[in-house]
């Protein structure tokens, strides 16, 4: 699993409709088998399978949390086959409500990152 780094890569899956929607995150997609445009061709010049996280200051303020969230992506990310052939980002739109979760580092928040993180990859596969 490769990691998207460039702004161009970003751009052209986050030019794609999300294909799965959960309260905190959404999933957009870009399939290389299905849909190839010519930009695409050249932020990847490898195929194979492609992952970004996206944690806007905007829905997670502190940086120890938005790293929390980028890691779970990633790590989440790495054994899943879902995530084939194809590039992905997996982006925070909702922010996890403070008083619920006040440590930005806890193992509260992991699991229930973790879980929403599970149910988005199973919306995609139903």
């Amino acid at each position: 699993m490769q990691r998207l780094r460039t702004r161009a890569q970003f751009q052209a899956v986050l030019a794609t409709r999300p294909i799965a929607r959960t309260p905190h995150f959404a999933w957009h997609r870009l399939n290389f088998a299905m849909d190839p445009p010519a930009p695409a061709g050249a932020a990847f010049p490898h195929g194979g399978a492609w992952l970004g996280a996206l944690a806007p200051k905007r829905w997670a303020r502190r940086a120890v949390r938005r790293n929390l969230i980028r890691r779970q992506i990633h790590a989440l990310g790495d054994g899943c086959d879902a995530l084939a052939d194809g590039a992905s980002v997996i982006r925070l739109r909702a922010a996890f409500v403070h008083a619920a979760y006040p440590s930005a580092s806890s193992d509260a928040l992991k699991r229930a990152v973790r879980a929403e993180l599970v149910e988005l990859l199973a919306r995609k596969s139903r």
